[in-house]
C-alpha cells in the first residue's frame, strides 16, 4: 500500500520534492516549493534554469543550447518592455511575446516551442519562489497545422543516393551520411554524435543516443552498412590528422574534428538540389525511412523502437502519410478516378 506523500529536501538540491513510498521522486507541478523570494533578475533566473536542466534533469547540450537561445530572445523582449524581474512578468506579457513572434513571421511550430520553453521556465520560477504565481499557466499553445511530413519517393531516394558515386574521402563520407540518415532513420544530432565504439558491425547495429540522452539500437545493413564500412576504411583516415587531438567521432570535418549539424544540413541540401528538390532537410530522409518501412509491411511498434519515439502516437503520423500516398497513386493511375465534363 502506498503511503501518504511526504515533502523532503534532497541535500545539495535547490528544489524540494514530493515522495511516495514505492514511487519515483518527482517535482510537484504548479506549486511553490520554496519561500517567496522577490526581486530575482530575469537573466540570473534563466542561468539557474539552464543549470537545473543540465545538472538535475540531465538534458543534452543541444537541448540546453536550444532552450538558451529561446530564452535569450524572450529576455530581450522583456527588457524592451521594461520587465527585468521574474515577479513582474504577467500573463499579458507572455501573450504580447507570442504576438511578437507572429509578427516576425515565425512558424507555428517555432512559436509552440518558444511558448513551451517559457512555460517550463515559469514553472521553475514559481517552484524556486522567484514569482508569486505562474503567469504562463493559462497561456494556450498555438494550434498546430494539420500538415503531414514531407517524404521522398523510393525512386527519388535511389537517385539521391546514386548521385554521390565518387571515391574521394569527402564523397565517401557524404555518401555514408546520406545512406545512414535514410537507411537507419537517424536524427541529425544522432548522426553527428556517433562514435566509432557505437558501430557494432558484428551484430548489425548502431548504438544511438537520442533525445533526453536515451540510448537505443538501430539496425544497419545493406547499402548503409557497406557505405559506412568503405568510409571508415578508405575515407575517414584522410580526415584524421596525425598531429590533432584524437577524435572518436565517426564523421569528421576537414580539421579532424567532429562534423557539425550545420555541415550535414548543407550536405543533404546540396544532394537534394542534384535531384531537383530545393531545401531538402535531413529529417525528410528520416520521414522517408519510416514511411517506406511502413509501406513495406513493417510493424508500427518496430518503427517506433527504431526511431526512438517514446509515444506511439508520434509514429502513427506515418500511417496518415501512407494513406495520403495511396490516395495520390489512386487518383493518378485509376482511369475512372476523375469525372470528365
Amino acid at each position: 500500500m502506498i503511503s501518504a506523500s511526504k515533502t523532503i529536501r534532497i541535500p545539495g538540491a535547490r528544489l524540494i520534492v514530493r515522495r511516495q513510498s514505492g514511487c519515483r521522486m518527482s517535482f510537484a507541478p504548479g506549486a511553490r516549493l520554496m519561500g517567496y523570494n522577490p526581486g530575482m533578475q530575469i537573466q540570473q533566473a534563466i542561468d539557474e534554469y539552464l543549470s537545473y536542466l543540465r545538472v538535475e534533469r540531465g538534458s543534452s547540450p543541444l537541448t540546453i543550447e536550444a532552450y538558451g537561445a529561446d530564452l535569450a530572445d524572450y529576455a530581450l523582449f522583456l527588457d524592451e518592455c521594461g520587465v527585468h524581474e521574474c515577479d513582474r512578468v504577467e500573463r499579458d506579457t507572455i501573450i504580447g511575446y507570442e504576438s511578437d513572434l507572429v509578427e516576425r513571421e515565425y512558424a507555428t511550430s517555432s512559436i509552440d516551442r518558444h511558448i513551451s520553453v517559457i512555460k517550463g521556465f515559469c514553472r521553475f520560477c514559481l517552484a524556486e519562489g522567484y514569482a508569486k504565481d505562474n503567469p504562463a499557466s493559462s497561456v494556450r499553445l498555438p494550434a498546430a497545422p494539420d500538415k503531414l511530413p514531407d517524404v521522398l519517393t523510393i525512386e527519388q531516394i535511389n537517385r539521391l543516393l546514386d548521385l554521390i558515386g565518387g571515391t574521394s574521402p569527402t564523397e565517401l563520407r557524404n555518401r555514408a551520411i546520406l545512406e545512414i540518415l535514410y537507411g537507419c532513420g537517424l536524427r541529425v544530432s544522432e548522426c553527428v554524435g556517433l562514435d566509432l565504439a557505437d558501430c557494432i558491425f558484428s551484430e548489425g547495429f548502431l548504438r544511438v543516443v537520442g533525445k533526453g540522452s536515451k540510448e537505443r539500437i538501430a539496425p544497419i545493413s545493406g547499402y548503409a552498412l557497406e557505405a559506412l564500412r568503405i568510409y571508415l576504411e578508405e575515407g575517414r583516415p584522410a580526415f584524421a590528422k596525425p598531429n590533432a587531438q584524437h577524435c572518436a567521432a565517426v564523421f569528421l570535418n576537414a580539421r579532424g574534428g567532429r562534423l557539425s549539424r550545420q555541415s550535414i544540413h548543407k550536405i543533404v541540401a546540396k544532394a537534394g538540389v542534384g535531384i531537383g528538390v530545393e531545401n531538402l532537410h535531413p529529417h525528410t530522409l528520416r520521414h522517408s525511412f519510416a514511411t517506406h518501412m511502413l509501406a513495406g509491411g513493417a510493424d508500427l511498434r518496430v518503427i517506433q523502437e527504431i526511431l526512438g519515439h517514446s509515444d506511439i502516437s508520434t509514429t502513427q503520423i506515418y500511417t496518415h502519410v501512407n494513406r495520403a500516398h495511396i490516395q495520390e497513386e489512386y487518383f493518378a493511375a485509376h482511369p475512372r478516378a476523375h469525372i470528365s465534363r
